[in-house]
């Protein structure tokens, strides 16, 4: 069985979609099944410094690179070439899985699949939410009066990654079976020590909790909330510091530096930018609160990533696995309002032992339902039976599906 995964780009500064994509296929592999990707060198307003036309190990998967057309047009990402070794190359697979909707690689890779008889799986990555759809309603409408829709509904099953996705796609009017798997996240090495080395560096007193929003900074994302919360709550003279750990386009960046220092927070602000690994590790592990108040999230592999350290979460219900968050008591979920998103974080800033047992839940809930290995065995057992033309599985609680 040889599967090959395509997505417009495997850049960090796209965000979550493609650190999932490159999380899926490790764990593929490692269950023995051949997987790849194929996308381009596309890496936001520059380019990835990665072999071109040729099979290249990166981050430990084989990865694909061809070159997009330059400049993008945000996640669209024309390539030509990568239109000819799609042509070239999918009858070499057995299935083909792509990742996005709106973007020209995976509606290229479906249409030539469709044409050359390959099935392929359709993840829609939370593009089909309310929120996401209202982004550039008229675009997306032609786009999918056009192509994105006849692409759905010609598809082997649609990849969601939580029950909210598979009724989005539903509400959609998408007949397609639609296979409902999470994403998972890595058993990360522990750092004891990284409470204490965290305020080390950042020069934070012992005693101060750490708020910490790990994310791509975007508007969607809401860091400005979290902002205009922490200035409410620094007026009633509640004792924290706020961690700002991802990067985005340079202009919005500015404006959040601009933000915190008109809130009088810049003493209780720091902007890590981007940052991976040990670095990421710590400050996951050594901060006290997870918080993202974002409009819309699909999954969200950030909170995900804070529950696997312990870190009681604050999000809202535009996060689509929020009623599992809430089910399993492994956080707080309230509205994206200022004086909803207050009132929760002055809750755990005040409860310390609240915060441990939120934290306690959250390690227990990705244990049992975010385990790279069992997604990926499902995955194989999902390719295995389209390929065989079988029935996809019954319901189970860790996999379903729906005709």
């Amino acid at each position: 069985m040889k599967i090959l995964h395509v997505i417009p780009s495997l850049a960090s500064v796209r965000g979550g979609p493609s650190h999932a994509a490159l999380g899926m296929v490790k764990a593929l592999r490692n269950s023995n099944i051949d997987a790849e990707i194929a996308t381009t060198n596309d890496n936001g307003c520059d380019l990835l410094n990665v072999p071109l036309y040729q099979r290249t190990e990166y981050q430990g998967v084989p990865v694909w690179f061809l070159p997009r057309f330059s400049p993008p047009l945000k996640e669209f990402i024309f390539s030509t070439a990568l239109t000819r070794w799609l042509w070239q190359h999918i009858p070499d697979y057995d299935i083909i899985h792509t990742h996005y909707l709106f973007s020209y690689s995976s509606t290229c890779a479906g249409l030539i699949a469709r044409r050359q008889g390959i099935p392929y799986i359709v993840r829609t990555i939370g593009q089909l939410t309310p929120w996401a759809l209202a982004q550039s309603r008229l675009k997306k409408q032609i786009y999918t009066s056009l192509i994105e829709r006849h692409n759905l509904n010609q598809a082997a099953a649609i990849h969601c990654t939580s029950a909210g996705e598979a009724e989005d796609v539903r509400n959609f009017r998408i007949q397609t079976t639609t296979i409902t798997l999470p994403l998972g996240v890595n058993q990360a090495e522990n750092f004891p020590e990284a409470k204490q080395k965290l305020r080390q560096i950042h020069n934070i007193p012992a005693q101060t909790p750490i708020v910490l929003f790990l994310s791509r900074l975007h508007y969607k994302k809401r860091p400005d909330l979290l902002i205009q919360t922490l200035n409410k709550l620094a007026a009633q003279n509640f004792d924290f510091h706020l961690i700002f750990a991802g990067s985005g386009e340079s202009d919005y960046e500015n404006q959040l530096k601009s933000l915190v220092a008109s809130s009088g927070l810049t003493s209780r602000t720091t902007f890590t930018g981007f940052i991976t690994g040990t670095d990421k590790e710590l400050v996951l592990q050594g901060s006290d609160i997870f918080v993202l108040p974002t409009f819309s999230e699909n999954f969200g592999i950030a909170i995900v990533e804070a529950m696997a350290a312990g870190l009681p979460v604050i999000i809202t219900p535009g996060v689509q696995i929020a009623p599992e968050i809430d089910q399993a008591k492994a956080g707080l979920v309230v509205e994206g309002e200022l004086d909803a998103l207050s009132e929760a974080i002055k809750k755990l800033l005040t409860s310390p032992n609240l915060r441990h047992q939120l934290g306690e839940n959250g390690k227990q809930l990705v244990n049992h339902r975010y385990s790279w290995s069992a997604i990926a065995q499902n995955l194989a057992f999902t390719y295995a039976a389209i390929i065989q033309g079988k029935k996809l599985p019954e319901y189970n609680p860790e996999f379903s599906y729906s005709p």
